[in-house]
């Protein structure tokens, strides 16, 4: 596959057309591929594990829409109750069994999980959790990690500095000081920081917020004994302990992320797999916090598309198919294996790559970090560099350095064996760039 010339002329069209309507011509800034350079590719159909583009270029998917798909594309089980529930209604407006029938099944299978509410993507999950935390605990500070993102609702887009924890910088124009504020954004793995964080400021803190694992920053894979201490220090002082769980939720396991570190959050915010590959979000926890919302109590939430069968139908059809744990295990074991033989393949060059159930991360430096600022840039600017090579050579990998990779039950040993040949190759062609 390796050197295969592809075709990305129709591509190209549509981004240009695309451009006159759309800002940048994409509707979420990574997909224009400004790291990585090169066309973005504008997919026709999904198959399993296979991407189609509209130039009838074929790719190994590694993107899995970002981590929804972990059957892979178009699963015939999750398609056919999409289209049973299409042929009933798409939206209602109204209650349906099947929120029931999800919201059942979640609170069933994870023990943290007391009562749930729907909403229509993880940024909305979050922003009502962190709302309803404020709601509970009478308190307006939150926290959260440099490296961990939550969604682009306002409060959160804040920049880390090198102090001990910043306070109301935001990221993103557009986002007053005064909306940030309130939001501090602490370092991961750091202990004697996380305790003289809460010795000054604990009493304040309504709820500290953490991705499950950080996996949108890299794969930040955090040690056990860290979030054990963070669980300690907000129990201690009545904060909350919010997990997003939008990316680990129902893909490390049935518990996602909390059982892999042994404890209970306070609350927990889900979105991707939940709504198997469509728009979804939830947010759940303890049933004396979640009775604060409306319309048992006083902190407001509301949706107009909440609920909407058809992503409950799909999400219910995902999760039941993932109901025995088989799947999961199969997918933990194809991952170890192919995380394994590409790290042998390319140790000498000092690339890694970090592997968790059925995520994984390659990344072009010695260590594997575990916080933010110990990702090496010049690391990053070697994923851009290959990027495209790997991606002409039918494989689908995110158009930037600091993304993670997903394997759904679609993807076969024969396909990992074939994909991880040719990423070994093209990252070893392309090493004089860095040597």
């Amino acid at each position: 596959m390796i050197g295969n010339k592809v075709k990305t002329s129709k591509s190209e069209r549509l981004l240009k057309l695309s451009e006159q309507v759309i800002p940048g011509g994409v509707n979420s800034p990574v997909r224009a591929f400004k790291s990585v350079g090169g066309t973005p590719r504008f997919i026709d159909w999904g198959d399993g594990a296979y991407l189609y583009d509209v130039d009838g270029n074929e790719y190994i998917d590694f993107c899995c829409s970002w981590g929804p798909l972990i059957l892979g594309h178009a699963d015939p089980d999750v398609a056919e109750a999409v289209k049973t529930q299409v042929d009933r209604g798409m939206t209602y407006g109204a209650s349906t069994e099947l929120e029931y029938q999800l919201a059942e099944f979640i609170v069933r299978n994870v023990e943290h999980i007391e009562q749930i509410r729907f909403v229509s993507s993880g940024t909305e999950a979050v922003m009502s959790a962190i709302r309803l935390a404020r709601g509970y605990t009478n308190r307006d500070l939150i926290a959260k990690f440099d490296g961990c993102y939550h969604g682009h609702a306002d409060h959160l887009l804040v920049s880390a500095g090198s102090g001990l924890a910043t306070f109301g910088t935001p990221s993103s124009a557009g986002v007053p000081e005064a909306i940030t504020s309130k939001t501090a954004v602490l370092p991961l793995d750091d202990e004697e920081k996380l305790e003289d964080f809460f010795a000054r400021h604990g009493d304040e803190v309504a709820a500290v917020i953490i991705e499950g694992i950080p996996a949108n920053n890299g794969l930040l894979i955090q040690r056990h004994e860290y979030i054990r201490l963070l669980r300690a220090l907000t129990e201690k002082h009545g904060a909350l302990l919010i997990f997003d769980e939008v990316i680990t939720g129902f893909r490390i396991g049935l518990e996602g992320a909390a059982a892999y570190y042994g404890i209970k959050p306070d609350l927990a915010t889900y979105g991707k797999i939940i709504g198997g590959g469509m728009p979804v979000g939830a947010f759940g926890g303890r049933a004396e916090i979640m009775q604060k919302l409306s319309p048992l109590g006083p902190v407001y939430q509301a949706g107009t598309l909440s609920g909407n069968p058809v992503a409950m139908v799909a999400g219910l059809k995902t999760l039941e198919k993932l109901a025995d744990g088989k799947i999961h295990q199969r997918l933990e074991e194809m991952n170890r294996a192919f995380v394994g033989k590409m790290t042998s393949r390319l140790r000498d060059l000092q690339v890694n790559i970090a592997g968790v159930a059925s995520i994984y991360w390659v990344i072009f430096q010695k260590e594997i970090p575990r916080a933010a600022h110990g990702i090496d840039k010049d690391g990053i600017s070697h994923y851009n560099r290959v990027h495209e090579r790997i991606l002409n050579s039918g494989v689908y990998i995110p158009p930037s350095g600091y993304e993670v990779c997903f394997i759904s039950a679609a993807h076969t040993p024969e396909m990992l064996d074939e994909a991880a040949d040719v990423m070994i190759e093209s990252i070893q062609s392309e090493a004089h760039a860095w040597a």
